[in-house]
């Protein structure tokens, strides 16, 4: 149902009595009425504001970017997107007062197109294609050692972020194969700028969990009638060859890019839609993160392992959200002697990441029944990629840090976000820079 449909229906049983109330004397038991009814259709509009951003998660309902965006129900194509720019302001000075020599940065983070098709009521293809950083310049970053072997890094990059067919013959089952989203935390699943509370992602969804991510694999999903919805996929497994002690396992993803398959992973993530506008989700991640040629004298088969829960509440202009993540990864040592690691660098054993976050839109305080939104909010975030370092290693306590933003979104509609914000950083070193991000995020 449209939002003008809804309001509608809402809205025509107040008119009779609003009409009353001013042709006779008001007694007091009918403008208490009135005034429940006005708040009845508050809080319609601002759930609808709200589901209009966010529809459903990923796993609720087949389809995953357009289809999901349009509602598309019938045959035929589908086409959205978002996209979104910051600019990052960095303080002069560090936490510890020495010079932090960083350079202030505006970038149009992501531009992002949907491209969906329903080929019948039970099938369909959905797509994201992604250009980072404005796309993939003639220029690149390039890093050379003292051998003379070198790196170079472009300016930005051009990917194919999921690309699946989902054959849904009930609301309960459905099989889902090709390039996926990995469904572990709020974030991976749904990053749209207008639904992410914040400017930036939190820490414990890009350094932890290694937010976009996504393999090749196949799986199935469904909801149930009970309120529980469900996904659990077998993809492919990440390369533990660019794990580091900075990124933990970030670098490891694979993508679907010729990407190794010697050895799998697997998925599997469990909702519940509870009363009072509560979903509560855990997830569970186990991959095999060796994919190459046996190395010389060991067996090598480092694993990974994720287990996440979170939380979500959303009700009367309130979006809250906590989130934990711990990851651990067997044979860190055997894999770091591999990786020719040493000291402060050789690979965490464990990482984790946490945060709470909340917004509340304060604009139905000054202009009840308005589509737009102004919303204050608040994020506490703590991670280590380095939670335990087998010796002979050490752990870099640079990698332990905290942070703290606080900042203001404007919503003139649903899919446009405007942020601004203060990000206060701390690690155990005194090494944390804070800054100020400005962001300017759409989605249609």
């Amino acid at each position: 149902m449209t939002r003008a449909a809804v309001v509608a229906v809402v809205a025509l049983p107040l008119l009779f009595p609003f009409h009353s109330a001013l042709a006779a004397p008001a007694d007091s038991a009918r403008v208490e009425e009135l005034e429940r009814k006005v708040d009845a259709l508050t809080e319609e509009l601002d759930r609808i504001r709200f589901e209009g951003a966010a529809a459903d998660s990923h796993a609720s309902r087949p389809g995953s970017g357009a289809t999901r965006v349009s509602g598309l129900t019938r045959e035929g194509v589908s086409i959205g997107g978002y996209g979104e720019m910051t600019l990052n302001a960095f303080d002069r000075r560090r936490q510890d007062r020495a010079l932090a020599n960083l350079s202030n940065r505006v970038d149009l983070v992501r531009a992002v197109l949907y491209v969906g098709y329903r080929f019948t009521d039970q099938i369909l293809f959905d797509s994201e294609l992604e250009w980072e950083s404005a796309g993939v310049l003639d220029e690149a970053a390039v890093e050379v050692d003292s051998a003379g072997a070198g790196t170079a890094e472009l300016s930005g990059e051009a990917s194919v972020e999921f690309a699946h067919l989902d054959w849904t013959p009930s609301d309960a089952f459905g099989v889902r194969a090709g390039k996926l989203l990995v469904p572990v935390g709020l974030t991976n699943e749904m990053h749209e700028p207008p639904i992410v509370i914040g400017a930036l992602r939190p820490d414990a969804e890009t350094r932890v969990i290694p937010s976009t991510w996504s393999e090749a694999g196949a799986g199935v999903f469904g909801r149930l009638a009970s309120g529980f919805s469900y996904r659990a996929y077998v993809m492919e497994g990440l390369d533990g060859q660019h794990f580091s002690a900075e990124t933990a396992i970030r670098e490891g993803r694979q993508g679907g890019s010729n990407a190794l398959a010697t050895r799998p992973a697997g998925v599997v993530r469990l909702e519940y839609a509870g009363p009072h506008a509560i979903t509560f989700g855990a997830s569970y991640y186990a991959g095999h993160a060796w994919q190459r040629e046996q190395p010389a004298g060991m067996r090598l088969d480092p694993v990974v392992r994720l287990s996440e829960i979170d939380a979500r509440l959303r009700s009367r202009g309130l979006d809250a959200r906590a989130l934990y993540v711990r990851g651990t990864l067997s044979q860190s040592s055997d894999l770091s002697d591999q990786l020719g690691l040493t000291g402060p660098k050789r690979l965490g054993d464990a990482f984790f990441g946490g945060y709470v976050e909340a917004r509340y839109d304060v604009l139905p305080a000054f202009r009840r029944g308005s589509s737009a939104a102004l919303l204050p909010y608040a994020r506490y975030e703590e991670s280590d990629t380095q939670d335990g370092v087998a010796l002979p290693g050490s752990e870099d306590p640079e990698h332990h840090g905290t942070a703290l933003t606080l900042g203001l979104a404007f919503e003139p509609v649903s899919r446009i976000a405007l942020k601004a914000e203060r990000q206060i950083r701390r690690n155990e070193t005194h090494t944390g820079t804070n800054q100020w991000n400005l962001a300017m995020g759409w989605m249609y």
